[in-house]
């Protein structure tokens, strides 16, 4: 993979990975919890003329392998979310020459990723459609926008900040280096271009009257994100307790999703969206980051920042 990307480009890239990939205790669903999410979601499998999933396989973390993976491949950039890798991880990092990049949905937890010497972070504001990528606190009470957050951390931490959330024109772009931010992320944008690889229903429901309405929901993975709202968004909203830890939920949801996208019924599938997606307006990757640096930079050059 490494290779794949060195002979693409000679620019500097990043990996991914989540540090905390699983919220199950003990790695399986008990059988008490899995009557309940039956129980919940017994009506969407009949809907689709599916027979109820069978119980998830139990899940054991595979960060620490991973991680291996990174410091033996030596990405530039080693980005991470849910959580922060060990001291030692750091410093393998450090020694190797891989510069680290953690995300922080608080200050508390942007202060506590400076404090253990990660490079840059990414400040991510709740408009931002994915996961809460929250690790102090609960995701619930890690919801502070983008652009205060982007403030907050400026004001406390020497290293660079990074925005993302509810951005995906210039005109966003330049209100977050206004604020202090050395650069930003741009999410569903660029999911919406073909060059992402999201299958062309879901793109195009991107850019549906569906995309002007967006929530924060367990209901497709156990773990709280935002996405389109639809139908399973809204009846399973407040039943939270019945749903399985992540990622049982997502093993659980699985042969729905897929029999859902067979039947087009498209109520049923989670398409990943932030706030800003009704302002999309590009399909094409190369369109889309043309149009975001001359928006900018007529931004910067315009009278109001002079």
């Amino acid at each position: 993979m490494n290779e794949q990307i060195r002979q693409s480009t000679d620019k500097p890239y990043n990996i991914n990975l989540w540090v905390s990939d699983t919220d199950v205790a003990g790695g399986a669903a008990s059988e008490a919890a899995m009557e309940k999410v039956r129980a919940l979601y017994r009506p969407y499998f009949d809907e689709v003329g599916l027979e109820m999933a069978a119980k998830p396989l139990s899940f054991s973390s595979r960060f620490e392998n991973q991680v291996q993976v990174i410091l033996d491949v030596k990405p530039p950039i080693f980005s991470f979310l849910f959580g922060m890798p060990s001291v030692q991880i750091l410093e393998d990092c450090r020694r190797r020459g891989i510069r680290t990049m953690g995300a922080a949905t608080t200050l508390d937890e942007a202060l506590e990723l400076e404090a253990a010497g990660v490079e840059m972070i990414v400040a991510s504001g709740f408009e931002a459609g994915g996961h809460r990528p929250s690790f102090l606190a609960p995701a619930e009470k890690s919801l502070t926008g983008t652009f205060a957050l982007v403030q907050l951390i400026r004001e406390r931490v020497r290293v660079p900040v990074i925005a993302a959330g509810g951005i995906a024109t210039g005109r966003g772009i330049a209100a977050a280096l206004a604020l202090g931010a050395e650069g930003v992320q741009v999410g569903t944008a660029f999911l919406a271009c073909e060059e992402s690889g999201a299958p062309s229903f879901y793109r195009d429901r991107l850019f549906s009257a569906a995309g002007q309405y967006s929530v924060i929901t367990r209901a497709f993975t156990g773990r709280l994100g935002r996405g389109l709202r639809n139908k399973i968004t809204e009846e399973i909203s407040g039943k939270e307790e019945s749903i399985l830890p992540f990622p049982l939920q997502t093993q659980f949801m699985s042969p729905l999703r897929q029999q859902a996208i067979a039947q087009n019924k498209l109520e049923m599938i989670l398409i990943w969206g932030g706030q800003i997606t009704p302002l999309l307006k590009h399909r094409k990757a190369a369109e889309l980051m043309h149009a975001l640096i001359e928006e900018t930079t007529n931004y910067f050059d315009s009278k109001v920042f002079k």
